[in-house]
């Protein structure tokens, strides 16, 4: 009898259920950097929104310095030893996809993590040829660069999402939603054991401390006008 039932507990505990993967740290660090991306992807041409630019572009380089520490100290899920893996996981999994029996991974797939790895190297390069143009630290090749890396995470971030809808299909799991409420379909033993919410209050502080920072820093009306007087100022030198 005793026998049975320790049976039917290994059962249930190993049965799929809605259990905690990402924690609130890795959540808020991704839709932060969704917004910092797509907010620096829109000011990009305006002269009036230059620091907001800037602004949102050093925000997404501290975030991603955030990540690595994260990738290394946070939780199971979280850790890059959980999901990046070398070519032949890679090649393995999109096989699978090909076969139309998709390999289950209750972190992120090889495939996916290839791809995060990508864009988070692109988050940093966009940020740092951003800052040596903005200093004047080079010419219009410069400029050509910062935008052709920013080009390239674009159309990394599109083929991410693309990639996001067809695993979500295949997998029959909504994706986009596990990245909301952190909870997806995996054993018990999955789970992670805290959401560590304090620290995705900390990081959200840190970000929100670091804009008014830079408004109150803007002269005339705040970050609006710092960034048209700070690239006019640029430009002018360039004149020069």
């Amino acid at each position: 009898m005793n026998t049975e039932s320790a049976s039917r507990a290994d059962a249930r505990s190993a049965a799929p259920t809605r259990v905690l993967v990402w924690d609130a740290p890795v959540r808020v660090f991704h839709w932060l950097l969704v917004l910092t991306f797509a907010g620096a992807w829109l000011t990009a041409e305006s002269e009036r929104w230059r620091l907001a630019h800037v602004t949102l572009g050093y925000t997404m380089a501290g975030l991603v310095a955030f990540r690595v520490l994260w990738g290394l100290f946070g939780t199971r899920h979280a850790r890059f030893t959980d999901f990046v893996r070398g070519p032949a996981a890679v090649a393995g999994y999109l096989k699978s996809l090909l076969r139309g029996r998709p390999e289950h991974h209750v972190g992120h797939n090889p495939a996916g993590a290839l791809a995060i790895v990508a864009l988070l190297l692109l988050a940093v390069a966009v940020p740092a040829t951003g800052w040596a143009l903005f200093n004047d630290m080079g010419g219009e090749w410069l400029e050509d660069v910062h935008e052709g890396v920013a080009n390239a995470m674009l159309a990394l971030v599109a083929v991410h999402v693309a990639a996001v809808a067809i695993s979500s299909w295949l997998h029959r799991e909504n994706l986009v939603a596990s990245m909301v409420t952190g909870r997806k379909s995996a054993p018990r033993e999955e789970a992670i054991h805290g959401a560590w919410r304090s620290v995705a209050a900390l990081m959200l502080v840190a970000v929100l401390g670091f804009w008014w920072l830079q408004w109150q820093a803007a002269p005339g009306e705040g970050l609006l006008a710092g960034g048209q007087r700070a690239w006019s100022t640029i430009e002018h030198d360039d004149d020069d």
